[in-house]
Formats: structure tokens, sequence, C-alpha cells
């Protein structure tokens, strides 16, 4: 199995709805996200994935919410953004806009000792 891993960040703000805590008041991170992109065999040029290609897709998922208020993006209206839905979230965004792509796993780190993963369910 190959896989290739691109990372990228983004800064924005949530609140944590019904914890109880210092997380639930208003806050912010500049978080690190992590793309892994697996597949068993390499396509005709020796390649898992183009990381320009991959690069480009995180960056167009991340656009939504960078210097964002998480809780107001339509999709955290109704599911709470903690780290481990900020990780489905961003791993389903790249999904939908690239079928093609053989996603293996999504880590948004909010802190230097602290992230959360989504990974696929195949």
């Amino acid at each position: 199995m190959f896989e290739i891993r691109i990372e990228s960040s983004f800064s924005s703000a949530h609140r944590l709805r019904g914890y109880k805590g210092k997380c639930e008041a208003l806050h912010g991170h500049n978080w690190k996200v992590e793309v892994f992109v697996q597949n068993p065999e390499l396509d005709k040029i020796g390649m898992v994935a183009d990381f320009h290609e991959v690069k480009k897709l995180l960056k167009s998922v991340l656009k939504k919410l960078d210097h964002a208020f998480l809780n107001d993006v339509a999709y955290f209206k109704k599911v709470n953004p903690t780290s481990e839905n900020i990780a489905k979230y961003i791993f389903n965004e790249l999904q939908a806009k690239s079928k093609k792509l053989d996603l293996a796993k999504v880590t948004v780190w909010e802190s230097d000792t602290s992230y959360a993963s989504y990974i696929s369910e195949k």
C-alpha cells in the first residue's frame, strides 16, 4: 500500500454546544489539517495522486472555514463543531469534490498536542 500526506492549516473560532467547561465559550484555534491518500497501485507515472491536485482540493474546502465562526457554517449549525466533526466534514467535502481520490484519513490538530481523525470506512 502506498500513501501520501498533504498538510495545510486554517484559523477559525467556534464554541461547543452542550459542553461544560472552557470550550463552551467562544474561542479560536490555528488548526493543522493532514490529508492521507492511499492506493495499493501507483498510476502510470508512478504516483498515488498528484500532490498539486490534492492541495488544490484541500484549499477549496478550507477556504470555507478559514477565519470563520464555525458555528455559522451551514454544516455546523446542526453538528457540533468538535475536532472530530471538523475532520469528518473535511473528509466528506474532499470526497464529494473528487470521487477518484482514495482518501484514507483526515486528521485535524487543534493544538500541538491534541488531534482528531476521521478514517475511511472502506
